[in-house]
């Protein structure tokens, strides 16, 4: 049995952080070793307690979300992040993804998504929700269309990673290997010249690649 992924919470709402951690911990292969009021002070325990993931409020008192998960990455680039936002999404969010932070959900967000949300982040996808996604695209500034010769599966694989489906899921759903769609993830990647899926989501939205539906 693998073991489970090591979850540290940091936000600064005490009400907040106990649920999810209440809801956290109902996962057996889950485990939330610490919790951490601010920025500050979730640095500290991140360095102490190496988690798989750390779960980061984007506003907080004495260190916000944004400079802890900059600092985190540069000090710690092996532990996953992944950002709690409020309905607003401001332009720290649009750093933090230039940054290639890999996660961002609402607050409001279901458990059993955030749970599907942890175990791909921690597994190498990068998860943006669906509302998030729609907020920065508003904010970013739309390019031209430009030719990118992807194949008409890897366009489908495309528009498929503009959900909150895994890359297993996904697999399911075209009825092919897992491994076939991260080969098909990789190629797109490549030829879209970035690091990871959020990113790579977001730039064939800008140049109308695809289209966000909903």
């Amino acid at each position: 049995m693998a073991d489970p992924i090591r979850i540290l919470i940091v936000d600064d709402h005490a009400v907040v952080r106990k649920g999810l951690a209440m809801v956290l911990r109902l996962e057996p292969d889950l485990e939330v070793v610490g919790e951490a009021e601010n920025g500050r002070v979730g640095l500290e325990a991140a360095r102490s307690l190496t988690p798989d993931i750390v779960l980061v409020d984007l506003v907080m008192p004495e260190m916000d979300g944004q400079e802890m998960a900059l600092t985190l990455r540069k000090s710690n680039p092996l532990i996953k992040i992944m950002m709690l936002t409020g309905t607003e999404v401001d332009d720290r969010v649009l750093d933090l993804v230039a940054a290639g932070i890999e996660g961002y959900v609402l607050k409001n967000i279901e458990p059993v998504e955030l749970v599907r949300a942890i175990h791909a982040v921690v597994h190498g996808e990068a998860y943006l929700h669906p509302d998030v996604m729609k907020k920065v695209l508003e904010r970013m500034k739309p390019q031209q269309p430009h030719a990118v010769s992807l194949t008409h599966r890897e366009l489908e694989v495309l528009e498929w990673m503009a959900t909150p489906n895994t890359y297993k899921q996904i697999a399911v759903q075209l009825n092919v290997s897992e491994e076939t769609i991260r080969s098909h993830a990789k190629s797109i990647l490549e030829k879209l010249h970035q690091p990871n899926r959020a990113q790579a989501v977001l730039a064939a939205m800008k140049t109308k690649l695809i289209k966000l539906n909903g």
